[in-house]
């Protein structure tokens, strides 16, 4: 840059709207300034000071968590094609194996990638797509090495052991919880995502083994800066699919697996606030879609003439029902459901209207998702459950019988009796008289006199849910006397579609106000006090305590704040930062003077003010691509700036992670302990 970094250290004005904001901590952004990494490392040296005597409680918390996981273990095997796959630890290292076995009985296992040695010398290390050639002799897996979720495909010969000589940089890994690399059935072709300079994920190429990727097709380009595009293949291996994903549209397109060098064709052309995901089942699409349906419906129509003119409906509109996807399979079809908050799994024929059951779960809130279940021709559903007291299980759904089969229950090695513990499901009302659900926990012996320290959880935005899932971590706080409470508020889609309208964009401010009632319910019932609770959020969840504790300072104790987006305004003004132009349907675009100035009323580094503010602590990684690190920094170094208090303030940064923290498990379980001994500190020991 041209501006010296003197230059760059002034106050910067920034004006829209006829309003000028000064921000004098705008200098954080230029990376290439050495007082930005100075001023980072005079926040780790304050946070290293203000904990020092919290020390051997870390260690203590380390200690218990690390008891609490089975370091030597492995997930439950899954068959794909002629192999069992799954993934093992060991003790005493960081990383997952994955591995397979022909024969769960008598072959040998196959170590088909060890983590561990990919993170030799590295302090950071992902792995993104791990996808295996349908003939079961190659892998594709994706490595990240940065943390800035941009990653690098490598293509190994399971036969050899011997990596092919090209790879692929630039490429998306299996982000958002959508594939980053498919294989086409001949074994020989694989479809990819790379990134433009926003990290979007834009350009789907077709590359074919042992050639130079400078040579791979391009098969699309997605133009359209407000869409993502995903690649992903469907469970009967027909077809390789793209999904364009935009806030209040997607489309989807189609080639066949086993004619790569075809043309993609479209299910049906984006269109204003039409949103659809399909899975193809015998020569038929079966489409989740919000055509007429707010809370979306099940249609049916043929690959042949795949367009919306054509959709047959199957499960119609409810009011009660979020109808969320369909997993097809050869002798049935799952639709995951949401009614009353939880998810609900509705088994069919493959007609979709005969021969219908429903999954029924043994407790009144839980978590509950498909596992890989990547057969296509099966007789059994794999779930992942859990709840606020039953530990993470594998569940094998015999669908003909309605079985629950036990596959796996976590093992606790420290020990662990959930009848110890109490689940609830409870409800606060919001200021407009909405009932906002929350899922919360506690020691059975606890007393509700408002003595109890308390951990407030959050997150809504993106019409994701927060589920009641468990977490053995968690014991910690539990066993040191804390309630445990997950407020499901509006900007998820817990209640449904209108849940998730009532809390983005104009009615922002609705997830706030939500997540203060659950709180001052929370009090108001004796769970605990002003000087006894905390709230927790990340990413989304960061901005949503980072407004609550804005709007209500007095109402906290302390605050954990962890990647948090709170200089909204600043943020969504720039198009080159990820994810900005997606969100604008999300968030609103402040050029708009109408969603300028909604979000300047919440906007939590624009809303700081001289006031005492609860203790806090606020992490960041230095190479996070969603939220940046001047974010957090910013906001630290601005409550620091306007406090009236003594209460503590502290930045942590982890300098070789992005969004999701450390990536070693024991790493992980470090950062846990600096949060869970930062509140116990705070709520318990003054």
């Amino acid at each position: 840059m041209n501006s010296s970094p003197a230059a760059l250290r002034r106050p910067h004005a920034i004006t829209q709207h006829g309003q000028t904001r000064i921000d004098k901590y705008y200098w954080m952004r230029n990376r290439e300034d050495p007082e930005v990494m100075k001023y980072l490392r005079a926040e780790s040296d304050y946070l290293e000071k203000m904990m020092q005597h919290t020390k051997p409680l870390q260690e203590q918390l380390f200690s218990e968590m690390k008891g609490r996981i089975k370091e030597t273990d492995s997930t439950v095997p899954e068959r794909r094609g002629d192999y069992f796959y799954y993934e093992r630890t060991e003790e005493g290292r960081q990383y997952p194996i994955f591995c397979r076995k022909k024969d769960l009985a008598e072959s040998p296992e196959e170590v088909i990638l060890d983590q561990n040695a990919l993170a030799e010398g590295k302090s950071f290390c992902s792995v993104g797509a791990v996808s295996v050639s349908p003939d079961g002799a190659k892998l594709a897996y994706s490595l990240d090495l940065g943390g800035r979720e941009i990653y690098t495909i490598h293509i190994k010969d399971l036969t050899t052991g011997a990596l092919y000589p090209e790879s692929i940089e630039n490429a998306l890994g299996s982000a958002y919880e959508h594939g980053g690399v498919e294989w086409a059935n001949d074994n020989e072709t694989i479809f990819y995502v790379t990134l433009d300079e926003a990290q979007r994920p834009n350009k789907l190429f077709r590359h074919k083994l042992g050639t130079d990727p400078k040579e791979d097709v391009l098969v699309f380009h997605e133009t359209d800066e407000s869409f993502f595009l995903f690649v992903m293949k469907t469970r009967d291996n027909a077809y390789i699919t793209t999904y364009h994903l935009s806030t209040t549209m997607r489309e989807m397109r189609f080639i066949s697996a086993d004619a790569p060098d075809g043309a993609l064709r479209v299910i049906q052309p984006r269109a204003k606030e039409l949103e659809y995901i399909a899975e193809h089942h015998k020569g038929q699409f079966f489409i989740v879609n919000n055509d007429k349906a707010k809370n979306f419906k099940l249609s049916v129509a043929t690959v042949e003439q795949p367009g919306r003119e054509n959709w047959k409906d199957i499960i119609p509109h409810r009011p009660d029902v979020l109808v969320e996807h369909v997993d097809t399979f050869e002798d049935f079809i799952v639709v995951t459901e949401r009614k009353g908050g939880l998810i609900h799994f509705r088994i069919s024929a493959p007609d979709g209207t005969s021969d219908i059951r429903y999954v029924h779960f043994p407790e009144p809130a839980y978590s509950v998702h498909l596992a890989g279940n990547h057969e296509f021709k099966t007789d059994r559903l794999r779930l992942n459950y859990s709840s606020l007291v039953t530990p993470n299980s594998v569940i094998d759904y015999h669908v003909g019988t309605g079985e629950w089969e036990v596959k796996k229950e976590d093992e606790i090695p420290s020990g662990y009796d959930k009848t110890n513990y109490t689940l609830e499901r409870i409800h606060a009302t919001a200021p407009d008289g909405t009932q906002v659900p929350m899922s919360i926990v506690y020691k059975k012996d606890l007393k509700r006199d408002g003595n109890n320290p308390a951990l407030l959880y959050g997150y809504g935005s993106y019409g994701a849910t927060i589920d009641a899932f468990f977490t053995s971590t968690r014991l910690s706080l539990l066993d040191r006397g804390f309630v445990f409470a997950i407020g499901h508020i509006r900007g998820g889609s817990d209640m449904g579609r209108e849940w998730y309208e009532n809390g983005r964009v104009l009615n922002k401010k609705n997830s706030f106000t939500d997540f203060i009632a659950c709180a001052e319910h929370l009090i108001g019932t004796g769970y605990t006090s002003k000087d006894k609770l905390a709230i927790q959020g990340a990413s989304a969840g960061g901005l949503l305590v980072g407004a609550c504790v804005t709007m209500r300072p007095d109402l906290f104790k302390a605050v954990i704040c962890k990647v948090p987006f709170v200089d909204v305004v600043t943020t969504m003004s720039d198009p080159t930062i990820p994810l900005t132009t997606l969100e604008y349907d999300q968030w609103g675009n402040p050029e708009n003077k109408e969603y300028f100035d909604y979000m300047m009323s919440y906007s939590p580094y624009d809303n700081i003010r001289a006031t005492d503010y609860p203790h806090m602590l606020i992490t960041t990684g230095l190479n996070d691509p969603r939220v940046a690190y001047w974010e957090p920094a910013k906001f630290t170094a601005k409550l620091r700036e306007m406090k009236t208090d003594n209460n503590l303030i502290v930045l942590y940064t982890n300098y070789d992670s992005g969004h999701a923290g450390a990536s070693g498990r024991y790493d992980f379980l470090r950062e846990i302990a600096l949060d869970y001994a930062f509140l116990i500190d705070k709520l318990t020991q003054s």
